[in-house]
């Protein structure tokens, strides 16, 4: 399966199984993606001179074993026959 940036995935296992999304980051030295809402997690942050803090909802990464690709190309594709 080739992994890229912007690609459509479907989650296979896990808790947001059967859920779709775009690959908005790649970790390949450990084999983990990120994806466009899933696996949200809350981070709690402190308050700063930029930002305000509190409880903010951020994806996490998933292991890629746990993904398969959506191919929309091979969709499209038909079969044309000749008479």
């Amino acid at each position: 399966m080739i992994i890229k940036k912007g690609i459509q995935v479907k989650v296979i296992s896990g808790r947001d199984k059967g859920k779709t999304g775009e690959i908005l980051e790649i970790n390949r030295k450990l084999n983990k993606i990120k994806i466009k809402a899933i696996n949200m997690i809350k981070r709690h942050t402190k308050p700063t001179k930029e930002n305000k803090g509190g409880i903010i909802s951020k994806e996490s990464f998933i292991h890629q074993s746990n993904v398969k690709n959506i191919d929309i190309k091979k969709n499209e594709k038909t079969k044309v026959s000749k008479k």
